[in-house]
């Protein structure tokens, strides 16, 4: 999507309200999502309308017939034409009211979804990284679309079961004023069918929780597998990942089966028991016929009555299972919906105006959430001056890269505190601080977009000549320009089309453009030649001017851009100093050079 297509796609989005669930954790679901439904309360409003006029045209019908009998017909009073044209004028009536009323129904059921699934991105988009480390991709995925068209699919075909039960009334009103006995015997099979409704409810619940569980498991092993295709095919497992997602996949057959068996166990009894009323009213009804006391048109309009009664049954079995899938998935959703975010703002949050770039960590110690995860960091202190380029060095699992995580926010810390020029990022908007600081990773990601809108990410209304700029900065022009299309070029997924060094120039691209105040390399160049990094790194040093920067290094060349060195160590600072005052004052820092051991990822 160009950048003009993203902006009349944000436009036409508009109309989409920041109405959210009921935060009530205790009230059913159906109340929790009352204020999307009461959001479409107009549409719902003429829904209903034209329903009940419909359903009240659709249930006179057999009265009409049975007068055009019993009066042109048998009695000989009255023309049949004029029944005829009378037909003719309710059945254009009723398709007017019934076409009004299923559009607008489908119409609010459709909006109501849109509602959600935007509810669910935006929430996402909220929730911290420690929310992701725990819960698979595949599992977001299903919920967002698979749970939320359950949910749909109720609202949409509720309403229309609520109607033919309310047609059912009309019509047992309509059969009472006819013959009440003969209705008596026709709805005694009823009790029988709201106790096979009930003992359904009762079996689908849990298998529909089960299966929409399994669902988001057999998507997550699909995800996995097109995500991570290149490890598949590296270490030649596919029939390894064939038998995984035969087993999920057998997993939900398993639950499947079960509730299309409670299914055939209680549907065709619930919709078997109302033609027993139609045998009733044969017999009973052919007899009181026969006896002359009631009409012929009266036992024909008793038969269509029957007919009318015994759709509310034949639906009954099908919005009962979707009202408990709907049920299963709304709560999947809130699970969603109810995290709060560990990362958030402060009520007093601050905004940051022309920040100067000082960074201080005192006392910092951190470990990641979810379990019982030891110490990354523990009493770590580190003072970084305004515009200064600070390099970062030490062995596997020292804590590099999670100093980096912590800067933004994407962690908080476990105790002490991060200060940007003196105030605690805890005590600073969040996106503020973003803004402000960036971190170009070692993995470099790529939307499946033009590489235009990829360097321009942060900035989408960046002029041409900035992104050219900012590409030129990055040692990235030259090799866009000889692609076919240039900056229009789309890259394939994660951008998978280009080398991992061309993926991480145009990252570098992105971030320069975005221009922040505080810049954090992890080791952004480990995917590029030697020859391409030395001409990045002579850019890099124009443009780490004035700008604070920490470079999490593994090569001797990035320690090179640096000030100043820390050599970190078991989550602390083990010593500081230029590349040469270390080299000769520092073993281990001596050691970690030469061993080339220096780690990618804490």
């Amino acid at each position: 999507m160009d950048h003009a297509g993203r902006v009349g796609f944000e436009r036409k989005n508009q109309i989409i309200s920041d109405v959210s669930i009921d935060p009530d954790v205790n009230k059913r679901w159906f109340k929790r999502l009352y204020p999307l439904i009461r959001e479409q309360r107009t549409s719902f409003l003429i829904t209903s309308f034209c329903g009940i006029a419909g359903l009240t045209i659709q249930v006179s019908v057999p009265m009409v017939i049975r007068e055009a009998i019993d009066n042109p017909l048998t009695k000989g009073s009255g023309k049949i034409s004029s029944y005829a044209w009378v037909l003719v004028a309710m059945a254009v009536a009723a398709f007017l009211l019934r076409y009004t009323y299923r559009f607008l129904l489908f119409r609010s059921a459709y909006r109501i979804e849109t509602q959600l699934r935007s509810l669910i991105y935006k929430h996402l988009t909220k929730l911290s990284f420690s929310f992701f480390d725990r819960i698979a991709s595949g599992e977001v995925i299903s919920r967002a679309n698979s749970d939320i068209r359950s949910i749909q699919l109720l609202l949409a075909f509720g309403p229309l079961a609520m109607l033919s039960l309310l047609s059912f009334f009309l019509a047992l009103i309509f059969m009472l004023s006819i013959h009440p006995p003969l209705t008596f015997v026709t709805i005694s099979c009823m009790p029988f069918v709201y106790f096979l409704a009930q003992k359904m409810r009762d079996k689908v619940f849990p298998l529909s929780w089960v299966t929409q569980g399994r669902m988001a498991d057999l998507a997550m092993v699909v995800d996995e597998n097109i995500n991570g295709s290149r490890i598949v095919k590296s270490f030649a497992a596919e029939k390894k990942q064939i038998e995984l997602l035969a087993k999920m996949a057998q997993r939900l057959r398993w639950s499947s089966t079960s509730l299309i068996d409670s299914r055939a166990r209680f549907n065709p009894l619930i919709e078997a028991l109302p033609r027993l009323g139609m045998a009733s009213v044969l017999m009973y009804g052919g007899w009181l016929s026969i006896n002359e006391k009631i009409s012929i048109g009266a036992l024909i309009a008793f038969s269509s009555y029957v007919i009318i009664i015994s759709v509310p049954f034949r639906m009954l079995g099908f919005v009962l299972l979707q009202a408990q899938r709907a049920a299963a998935s709304s709560l999947r959703i809130f699970e969603i919906l109810d995290e709060e975010p560990a990362i958030s703002n402060k009520p007093s949050a601050s905004k940051i105006t022309s920040p100067l770039g000082s960074l201080s960590f005192r006392n910092v110690s951190f470990s990641y959430p979810n379990g019982n995860n030891p110490l990354i960091l523990e009493d770590f202190n580190l003072e970084v001056a305004a515009g200064e380029t600070v390099a970062l060095v030490g062995r596997t699992g020292c804590g590099k890269s999670t100093i980096a995580r912590l800067l933004p926010r994407f962690y908080d810390v476990t105790s002490g505190s991060i200060l940007l020029d003196g105030t605690d990022i805890r005590d600073l908007l969040v996106e503020d601080l973003r803004t402000h600081i960036n971190v170009i990773p070692d993995e470099p990601f790529l939307f499946s977009e033009s590489i235009r809108n990829n360097i321009a990410f942060a900035y989408p209304n960046a002029k041409e000549e900035e992104v050219f700029a900012a590409a030129k900065a990055a040692q990235a022009d030259d090799f866009i320009k000889d692609l076919n299309l240039g900056y229009e070029e789309v890259v394939g997924e994660r951008g998978y089309t280009l080398s991992g060094g061309q993926r991480q120039r145009i990252v570098i691209a992105r971030t320069l453009l975005a221009n922040p105040k505080i810049l954090v390399l992890d080791d952004s160049t480990s995917s590029i030649d030697v020859e391409t990094e030395f001409l990045i790194h002579a850019s890099l040093k124009k443009l780490l001017q004035d700008r604070t920067t920490l470079v999490i290094a593994h090569r001797l060349s990035t320690i090179a851009l640096a000030d100043r060195v820390v050599l970190i160590d078991s989550g602390k600072v083990k010593a500081e100093g230029t590349h040469d005052y270390l080299l000769a004052n520092s073993p281990e820092y001596e050691s970690i050079l030469a061993s080339g051991v220096m780690s990618e990822t804490e």
